[in-house]
């Protein structure tokens, strides 16, 4: 589906000044769609620092140094929370955590043409270059990927490179929403963009990120020090500003939430802990969730959800649904992994008829009635050729 694609774009403009963005603003939220990207660093940091954004328009393109001394970003809040404009982005979630930080809400009227892709078959988190190629035959210069985007003067190679990210990108947004209309799919991406407008998708709830340790432990006091305490690393690397895992590292806390030190001396003992944060302000506050945590009643302890304890579903039956996945995939020309993930396909082999997305909306008509279907006995796979197919009993 590539086409030739006429590099007619304005020249980027590099802003600096609050009234230079005003301007601007003013013009796009004159205009149907406006596409827009960011440049970040976040090695040192938990909060993301904001380098660069980039906007698009019909006549404009520009790069908003967002270091630049002075500058007011607040009309670039204006027009992300203008509903009459539609704001484009690839793969946009790392930008929404961005803005919902910056502004405290995330944009209005907002599309992700990654997301767009996936529903239009072009497999899974396809990259923007790759896309660009694909639906226009242009390549873009990688070369400043991995840019410095905190160091300043901004090179004109490195202010061209920001911008191809919007420019390009009102192209890949204009065909893929053509064929997406044209093939009657604009609902499901809509479903699929509804996730990216709630703000708790970026701000995770704190009491549950122990889960994403898999501690491998049904002991309930040691998992009630670990949520305790993997709650208290999140807000304490907000409040400080570092990564999580610089202030404290999972191994650290698995096995604090294994020993329970009470004291500073004990704390220190643990590997990845240093004196000097044991016996600071943060490793006060750990031991202050150590001991609360402790002090909890058994009922009002976690439990290690249901995993390798739990029933485990048929393997065979996990690689038929998985292959009837592939399949209806291939036919509807959508990427699997927007239909169904590993774990759907587990609770689908599982369960009789489980509450999941896969059940429902465009999904069951691509896969789940399908899927209901071979289980129940009242459907089989085949082999046409090169290609399998489903045979009705």
């Amino acid at each position: 589906m590539a086409r030739a694609l006429k590099a007619d774009f304005p020249a980027p403009v590099l802003m600096t000044s609050t009234d230079e963005l005003v301007a601007v603003v003013e013009r796009l939220r004159r205009e149907p769609f406006v596409t827009i990207d960011t440049e970040f660093v976040r090695e040192r940091t938990y909060w993301p620092e904001l380098c660069l954004v980039q906007l698009a328009g019909a006549h404009d393109v520009v790069v908003v140094d967002t270091l630049a001394p002075g500058l007011d970003l607040s009309p670039l809040g204006e027009l992300l929370d203008d509903p009459a404009v539609t704001k484009v982005f690839h793969a946009a979630r790392q930008d929404l955590e961005i803005f919902l930080h910056l502004f405290d809400r995330l944009p209005a009227a907002l599309y992700d043409t990654q997301v767009a892709a996936m529903v239009a078959g072009y497999g899974d988190q396809v990259g923007y270059d790759n896309l660009v190629s694909s639906l226009t035959g242009a390549h873009i210069d990688k070369a400043h990927r991995f840019s410095d985007w905190s160091a300043r003067p901004l090179s004109p190679a490195q202010i061209a490179y920001a911008a191809a990210d919007v420019t390009y990108l009102r192209t890949v947004y204009q065909l893929l929403r053509e064929r997406l209309e044209t093939e009657g799919r604009t609902e499901w991406v809509a479903a699929e963009l509804a996730v990216l407008t709630r703000p708790e998708t970026f701000r995770p709830d704190p009491e549950s990120l122990w889960e994403k340790m898999r501690p491998r432990t049904s002991n309930r006091r040691m998992l009630g020090i670990l949520r305790a305490i993997t709650a208290w690393r999140e807000l304490e690397a907000q409040r400080v500003n570092v990564p999580r895992q610089r202030l404290l590292k999972d191994e650290s806390l698995l096995e604090i939430a294994a020993t329970a030190p009470t004291d500073a001396e004990a704390l220190a003992r643990v590997r990845g802990v240093s004196r000097g944060f044991a016996e600071g302000r943060s490793g006060a506050g750990l031991l202050e969730a150590i001991a609360a945590a402790y002090a909890l009643p058994e009922a009002s302890l976690p439990r290690q959800s249901r995993g390798k304890d739990g029933p485990r579903p048929s393997p065979a039956l996990v690689a038929l649904l998985k292959v009837l996945l592939a399949a209806c995939c291939e036919e509807h020309d959508v990427a699997p992994r927007l239909v169904a993930s590993s774990e759907d396909i587990d609770r689908l082999a599982l369960e009789a008829e489980p509450d999941l997305p896969v059940l429902q909306g465009w999904r069951r008509v691509v896969f789940g009635e399908d899927a209901l279907a071979l289980k129940a006995g009242t459907m089989l796979l085949g082999v046409d050729g090169t290609r399998i197919r489903r045979v009705g009993c």
